[in-house]
């Protein structure tokens, strides 16, 4: 089977309906994901079923119409690869789309998915998270932040509450161990102009492994001292 019959099928059984365009561009996404992944270090997936599963499904299992609504501004902090921001983007073409990474050389295949997709309003930035959200620019101006796999949710709010505008939403994919990361990030969630909202488990197709997206409304601003200095997040979470 090809990537385009598994990511079709996969699609299927979760339920998501793409279109033959839409196919087609994780297809060329697919494509360059692999070209580069031999000169950087982008994912150690690289099976075609796999990668339609697990970073193209499962991006788009945090989609939810009234947090990712038409033309809303949307930021991935510390995306990597692109993950969950230009599988959204290409199912939502509407969304504007930041997409943030700390790593040069991701940043530039970034830059050539979105050139040779040919996506409007997508930017790529060179930034770390801490100091992104510094700038005024960035600072509480996105109706949504997503972040997958970058830290446990107690570092990740700190992270990425600050580029979230009050009424908005900081959406986490999270894995096996969320329940966890959820009671131990409650204080930082409430610190960072937070509430939980709702968690939603996910089950990908043909995956046994325990996910779920949290979903953080911020409901006030987040004060001046957040983000800390880079580092200190992780070194001493909230």
């Amino acid at each position: 089977m090809s990537f385009a019959d598994y990511l079709r099928a996969a699609a299927q059984t979760y339920n998501i309906a793409l279109t033959d365009e839409q196919v087609e561009a994780y297809c060329i996404y697919y494509e360059l994901l692999i070209e580069w992944n031999e000169k950087i270090n982008l994912t150690a997936i690289t099976q075609p079923e796999q990668v339609a599963v697990k970073h193209m499904i499962d991006s788009l299992s945090c989609h939810n119409a009234n947090v990712f609504f038409e033309g809303c501004s949307v930021i991935d902090v510390g995306t990597g690869a692109g993950f969950p921001g230009l599988p959204l983007k290409i199912f939502q073409e509407n969304i504007q789309l930041t997409l943030l990474d700390s790593l040069n050389k991701r940043v530039k295949f970034l830059a050539t998915v979105v050139e040779t997709l040919q996506l409007n309003k997508v930017e790529a930035i060179h930034s770390r998270a801490e100091e992104g959200s510094r700038q005024k620019v960035h600072r509480e101006k996105y109706d949504v932040a997503v972040s997958r796999a970058v830290a446990r949710l107690n570092v990740l709010c700190e992270l990425c509450m600050p580029y979230v505008k009050v009424g908005g939403y900081f959406v986490a994919l999270k894995g096996a161990q969320y329940v966890a990361e959820v009671d131990e990030a409650k204080r930082a969630v409430v610190i960072l102009g937070g509430e939980i909202e709702k968690i939603v488990p996910v089950k990908l197709p043909g995956i046994d492994d325990v996910r779920a997206i949290i979903y953080v409304k911020k409901i006030k601003q987040t004060p001046v001292l957040y983000p800390r200095k880079a580092g200190t997040p992780e070194k001493d979470p909230l």
